[in-house]
């Protein structure tokens, strides 16, 4: 069975978040971007874990939910801070649960490290990594933990303001139970794999949506070929890295992660690892410390060159959402645009679902229902021939489809020309 999963998002309960992270809009746009497994998130948040059980039903003995014909793992992203070694260390871990069972069972375990019912992605002041692996395996070895978006500088298991060096150093001698490792949008697969200490780990890619709109949600999703739909069978073929059933994963362009260069935002200053390095990390403009990318973090950690390909990597395929497509191709670089939205949705009812279009649609089928400029877009993207003005500091980077504008945009703010990504594509959905 094919399924396209999107296993971290967020609920209204957490930070930040859509009044409509609800189930209702969850399994609505979940459908319309083509997704058939979305993670509930937030299921030790009472009140959410109260709905949950209200209106999940649950998928034969399968250990997944269903509710209006979309599939649900009970999943939550929760955040440990302690120190270790003379430095704070803050790191965000995904874990994806069996059943309501074990559920409860974590809630009652770490309710005693800190109250759950403050935001839906818990704080636990004092818990260390390797101690809340310790607790949730004692409760059942089927709980997954995963590192989330494992580069950003804050919360990532390797970020460069509280991170560690390696795994080991994070997760000690619980190490042994960290079977994948989520990417986060800043870095993808290609990034992943500068690292021989990473060879055995499974790479995972999820959204972290706090909004269920289609640019949101599934922007970066796991696509399986599964012999039954159920949560033990995603569980074994995540820690087994089984290539033939995880097919690949859905990742953006890592320069367009909001964290990818070095940079400072408010001094509007972006630097390459090899330019930020030369400055020692410190802003020519305000002289403090900048914040350290995901690239340049990559680049202090790898000991392989760029465009090394370890044997019996899972592949992986580059996209953007379709209405930031659309929106950058029309120069309407805003949020919730009417005539945008309407682009957008008539090729979703063309095509049946969002990554269909950007995966499959022939330009000759989208040219017939869109305008050439848009689906040469998607095609472009579709095959890795776009240029990118890396993010950072927070700032989202920027896609240019015209090169001639990507070089006027080059020689205005001096950064180099960046070569397209390799295309890893996988089998098509």
């Amino acid at each position: 069975m094919k399924l396209i999963a999107d296993l971290h998002v967020h609920s209204l309960f957490s930070r930040a978040t859509s009044k409509q992270m609800d189930l209702e809009h969850l399994a609505s746009y979940g459908k319309l971007k083509g997704l058939n497994l979305i993670g509930t998130g937030d299921f030790t948040f009472p009140s959410w874990f109260k709905n949950l059980k209200k209106k999940l039903t649950p998928l034969d003995d399968s250990g997944l939910y269903q509710f209006k014909d979309m599939n649900f793992m009970l999943t939550v992203e929760v955040s440990t801070v302690y120190e270790q070694e003379g430095k704070i260390r803050k790191v965000h871990h995904l874990i994806l649960c069996p059943s309501f069972d074990v559920a409860e069972q974590i809630n009652e375990n770490l309710k005693k490290f800190g109250r759950l019912d403050v935001d839906g992605r818990p704080v636990f002041n004092g818990l260390t990594s390797p101690h809340l692996v310790e607790v949730l395996k004692e409760i059942s070895d089927e709980i997954e933990i995963i590192p989330a978006h494992a580069w950003t500088p804050w919360y990532g298991v390797f970020g460069s303001k509280s991170g560690f060096d390696s795994l080991e150093e994070c997760y000690q001698d619980q190490t042994k139970h960290i079977y994948a490792l989520e990417t986060g949008l800043s870095s993808d697969p290609k990034m992943n794999w500068r690292l021989s200490a990473l060879d055995k780990i499974t790479l995972i890619s999820n959204s972290d949506a706090h909004s269920p709109w289609p640019w949101r949600l599934g922007r970066e999703a796991n696509v399986f070929d599964l012999k039954e739909l159920s949560y033990k069978e995603i569980i074994k073929v995540i820690r087994r890295k089984d290539r033939k059933s995880l097919l690949f994963t859905i990742e953006v362009d890592p320069r367009y992660g909001k964290y990818h260069w070095t940079g400072h935002r408010n001094c509007k200053i972006s630097l390459s690892p090899k330019q930020a390095i030369k400055l020692n990390d410190i802003c020519p403009v305000c002289h403090k410390k900048l914040t350290i990318g995901v690239e340049e973090r990559v680049e202090r950690l790898a000991d392989r060159p760029e465009d090394f390909i370890p044997k019996d990597v899972i592949p992986f395929k580059t996209l953007l959402p379709l209405y930031e497509i659309i929106s950058f191709v029309t120069g309407t670089n805003q949020l919730y645009v009417k005539k945008i939205i309407d682009e957008q949705n008539k090729l979703i009812k063309k095509f049946g679902n969002e990554l269909n279009v950007l995966l499959n649609a022939r330009r000759e089928e989208l040219i017939k229902v869109t305008s050439e400029k848009i689906a040469d877009a998607i095609i472009k993207v579709r095959e890795g021939r776009v240029k990118y003005i890396p993010g950072y500091d927070g700032v989202y980077g920027k896609v240019v489809f015209d090169e001639e504008e990507f070089k006027k945009i080059k020689q205005k703010i001096n950064i180099p020309i960046q070569k397209s990504l390799s295309d890893f594509n996988g089998p098509v959905v």
